[in-house]
This record gives C-alpha cells, structure tokens and sequence, in this order.
C-alpha cells in the first residue's frame, strides 16, 4: 500500500525493497532496466548490493537506480533522498537543511547539497535540460510582474552597505542590494512561471515574455516602462497602481499573491539565500504552487504531488563544485 503522510513515507521507504521499487519506476518508467553506458537490456541484478551489472565489459558496467538523476553517485541510501524530496515537495513554506539533516540523520552539509539537487530536479528551467511548452493563448489572460529579493541597507554589515552604495553613485533604497525576479500567471491553468533576471529593462523583461507566453495572449501588467511595447506581440492591458490595484479583470494580484509565498518562504524558512542560488529557490516555490490542484480543481495529496516530482529527476546532475560557484558557468547564472 502506498504512503499517504510523511510518517507513512519513513515507515514504507525504510524498507530497502520499496525504495529500491521506487527507484526503479522513476529511472525505468517502462520497467526495462537497460545499461545507462551500453545500452543492454540483459543486465543481471545483484541482489546484495542492490545494483545492476552489465554484461559487457566496460568502465562503471555496476549501476544503481540512482544513475542518469540529481542522486548520481550519491551515498546517500534511497530511503533518505526519498524522504528528503516528500517533504520538500510537500511543505508549504520549505523546509531547511538543518531540518532535514536531523530528520533523516545525515550532516547539515550534505542535507543543504540533498536539496540543491532535488530543487533543480523540480526545476522547469534547468539549462540543457528538456522544453517545456508556454503558457498562455487560451481565454484567460496571463499576469506579469517582477519583484525584488535581498535584504534590506539597513540590515546589512557596514562594509557590505557601502559597497552597494558605492556601486551606485551613493543612492540608496528601492532594489538596492537586490535580485530581480520575474514571473507570469495563467489564470485559466493557475500555472506561474518564474525566473531571475539580470535587470528590469526593457529588452530583458520583454524578451522573457516572449519566451514564456504565446503569442498573441492577453497579457496583464503594471504601468512599468519595461512593458510599453508589449502590445506589438499581445493583446496589453494596464493597471495604474498609483490610481488602483483592480480595474475590472485588469490585476495583477494573482502573481502578487504568489511573491508573497515565496517571500514568506525565503524569510521565514531559509532566512538568507544568496543570488546565485535563488533560482533553485524560486523553482521550488514554482513547483508546489503549480501542484497544489488538478486540472479539474481538486487538491492534490501530498502523495500525488511526491509521484510527479520524482520523474522530473531524470537527466539532471549538480555536482557539488557548480553548487558552491567554483565553476565559471554557475557563478554567474544571469
């Protein structure tokens, strides 16, 4: 029978056959376990290791179900990643990794690395990874909006609050010291995408939504001057937030609501995150916001939720010098 709460979860992955059942479905949907480095199909089970064995004779011919997901080479049992990714799929404002580590019983440094991984595995915007389809192009209109992360000058060490003041020719306020996010909302699917951006101009906000949103959408925004030539691509409504916040159907508090969540989440949960970490963040938040119904309205149980995170693990690796920037692609990922 499969588990229905997180207790459930711990009882019925502690079972190493379980896990490995588990395992099995996500990086063999089709039930056929084949060498990730030949190909062959006729591989033989080695039941005390609980691995694979090619019989070709080849490099790295022993594999685990871990292989060809975020888990690769980890040594880390299934049991605790699959637990790891219930409750990070599953609780509503995170969970952080010194939570995790006391729950499943690894370092505070491996859990912190556990859920780099598992957040971009529900990353929909992972590079080299996949399509995805736009939203978008039915009745419903989509929302658009940005918003600014970080802390605040006030707050701030001395040297650090300087630094960005100096940066900016000794203006203060506003974005100072921030990341932009930007994000968009399907009213008609309550689906969100959203991604950090390098800045708030023009070309840069414009060019995400072309990548984002069908052509020829109803698009909603705030009176920004980044948007002003939204219209030549959708069909463009305004809302003044001097004057109002709801014109009829023409809002944004869709969107808005959603960077209240996430906000909550980075404040209340992981309290600092750095930029160049954010997006994992924000895909996180992305992936239970998308999740938290069905098609047809019903809310999704926490079970349901944790099925359709696991295959969207296949095909993506973090290794553990991208995570910590020592690689000149991920330290600059905007």
């Amino acid at each position: 029978m499969k588990p229905k709460t997180l207790q459930d979860a711990i009882l019925f992955f502690s079972n190493p056959d379980n896990a490995l059942e588990y395992m099995k479905r996500l990086r063999f949907p089709d039930g056929v376990v084949y060498c990730p480095r030949c190909g062959r199909e006729d591989v033989v089970f080695l039941k005390n290791q609980r691995k694979w064995q090619c019989k070709s004779v080849h490099p790295k011919r022993q594999f685990s179900a871990k292989v060809g997901t975020v888990m690769e080479d980890s040594p880390i049992p299934a049991d605790k990643w699959l637990t790891a990714v219930w409750m990070l799929s599953n609780c509503k404002n995170g969970v952080s990794s010194y939570e995790i580590a006391k729950a499943i019983g690894v370092t505070q440094k491996s859990a912190w690395f556990m859920l780099h991984r598992i957040r971009l595995g529900l990353s929909l915007n992972a590079k080299k990874f996949g399509t995805k389809t736009k939203i978008g192009g039915g009745s419903g209109p989509v929302e658009v909006d940005e918003t600014f992360v970080g802390g605040k000058l006030k707050n701030m060490h001395k040297d650090r609050r300087e630094r960005f003041i100096s940066e900016k020719g000794g203006r203060t306020g506003g974005s100072m010291g921030k990341t932009a996010v930007m994000g968009m909302l399907d009213r008609d699917l309550r689906t969100v995408r959203a991604k950090v951006i390098p800045n708030v101009k023009r070309e840069t906000l414009q060019a995400t939504l072309l990548s984002e949103v069908k052509h020829g959408t109803k698009v909603y925004t705030d009176e920004a001057v980044g948007y002003d030539k939204v219209n030549y691509n959708f069909v463009h409504d305004v809302v003044n937030h001097m004057e109002t916040y709801v014109n009829g159907q023409v809002h944004t508090n869709g969107i808005e609501n959603f960077w209240s969540l996430l906000k909550r989440t980075l404040k209340g949960t992981y309290v600092a995150v750095e930029p160049f970490h954010l997006e994992r963040y924000v895909d996180e938040q992305v992936f239970r916001y998308n999740h938290r119904k069905h098609e047809d309205k019903t809310p999704m149980t926490d079970l349901q939720r944790f099925e359709t995170a696991l295959p969207m693990f296949v095909g993506k690796r973090l290794t553990f010098a991208e995570v910590t920037g020592k690689t000149e692609e991920e330290q600059v990922p905007f």
